[in-house]
Formats: structure tokens, sequence, C-alpha cells
């Protein structure tokens, strides 16, 4: 594609700064609760729950790409629709098909690995900056798909099988993003490999808190509403995007 092509495209996903970071675990931690009040709360399974999810991720992905410029509300909405497929995805391949934690993590992990590799050999990076053509878009929001499900898996398998429980699992997360944080202030490491690192940990952070929230008080958990905690997160989410409205990444040269 030529230059004057490429000025028919701009970008529609947003700057990467402090508030993206807030809202992606609000984001994930809601995907969480939003895909257990789907096929637990309401009783549908996992199955059914994926089915439903699949078809908000494949309308709001259309829509994403359709899109003529960057709209907030869009972006985010894809973005909850890919952490709530998440969640019922790994729990049907960790639980339901009897993989397990581990053997979820590590296909995710994977196929996390594979899109990133094919996407940089088809465009030449995998830059969130490089995100301006329906094409790079198809290659992020499947990447971004996959991340999702491996951070829900990656979650689990720490909460429950290292016996850290929900808070510790938490604490974990949370150490690694410091570190991410701070490989990003103090070294030379590829921006573009620490924004992918931050981007999959946060998934699993949100997973973990979305536990806490809502799973039974014997199991380590609050016990509260899977449908008050996802209001209250939906609520949190609309109320930083009104208030501190996020740019194009393209608007951040």
């Amino acid at each position: 594609m030529d230059n004057e092509q490429k000025s028919d495209f701009i970008s529609k996903v947003p700057q990467v700064t402090f508030l993206f970071w807030i809202v992606k675990i609000f984001a994930t931690t809601l995907g969480e609760t939003g895909g257990d009040a789907v096929s637990m709360s309401m009783g549908l399974g996992y199955v059914v729950g994926t089915v439903i999810f699949a078809v908000i991720f494949a309308l709001a992905v259309f829509a994403q790409i359709r899109a003529r410029q960057f709209h907030a509300f869009l972006y985010w909405l894809t973005i909850v629709a890919t952490t709530t497929l998440g969640t019922t995805i790994a729990d049907f391949v960790d639980r339901s098909l009897g993989i397990g934690y581990a053997g979820g993590a590590s296909i995710l992990f994977v196929l996390v690995i594979a899109s990133l590799l094919t996407w940089r050999w088809s465009m030449g990076t995998v830059s969130v900056e490089s995100v301006s053509t329906p094409k790079a878009e198809m290659f992020y929001w499947g990447t971004i798909m996959f991340s999702q499900t491996l951070g829900t898996a990656l979650g689990d398998w720490v909460a429950d099988s290292s016996g850290l429980g929900y808070l510790g699992a938490a604490v974990v997360f949370g150490g690694l993003m410091l570190v991410v944080v701070g490989l990003y202030f103090w070294t030379n490491i590829s921006r573009t490999i620490l924004f992918w690192a931050a981007f999959i940990l946060t998934r699993p952070l949100g997973a973990v808190v979305g536990d806490f929230l809502d799973k039974p008080t014997e199991n380590g958990g609050l016990e509260l509403s899977r449908y008050t905690a996802s209001i209250i997160l939906l609520v949190l989410i609309v109320a930083l995007i009104l208030i501190f409205p996020p740019k194009a990444a393209e608007e951040a040269h």
C-alpha cells in the first residue's frame, strides 16, 4: 500500500497512557464478573455463554473496522467483548474439556505468540501505532482475543492451583506489572514487547480481582453479586471515558 492509500486510514486505537491501563484493568475485571454472570449466575453454561459473547465480539469488531475514526466507547466495548468471551472460552477449555489450567494456558500462550509472529511477518511490525488499516486491525483484535483468553487461564492457574488465592495472585500479577513499568522507564527494551507483556498481564490481574469480588467467602472471595459488581465496573469505565476522553494513538505524536 503506497503513502497516498495509507493516508485514507487513521488510527482507531487509543493513545497508551496511564488512564488506558486503568480502564483496561477495569475492563478485564468486568470481563470476569460479566462472563461468570452469564455462564454461572444465569445458568447458561460455558458453551451458550461463549456463543453469546462470540456474536457480540464479532459485531463489535465489524463495527470497529468499519468505523472511519476512533470512537472510545466502541473501542472499549470491543475490549470488554474480548474479556467476557475470553472468560467463557478459558473456563470451557480448562474445566469442561478437562485440559486443566496448565494445559489451557500453554495452548493459549502458543496461540498468542503465533498470532504476533504472523502479524509481524505479514505487516512488518506489531506496534499499536501501526494499527491503521483493516488488515492490521484484524491481527490486532485476533491477538487481543487470544491474550485475553490466556490471561483468564493464567489467573485461574495461579489463584487456584498454586494455593495463593485471589489476593495472592493479584499481588503476583500486580508485581509483574510493576516490573514491566520499571523496564519501560529504566531500560531500552522494545516498547512494543513491553506493551504486549503489560497487555497480557492486565488480564489475569483483572481476572483474579473479579474472582475475589464474586466468589464465595469460603473460597476466599467477597461473594458480591456478579450483576452488582459488573454494573459498578461498567459505571467506572464509562465515567473515566467521559471525564478523561482518550485520544487516538496517532494524536500522541
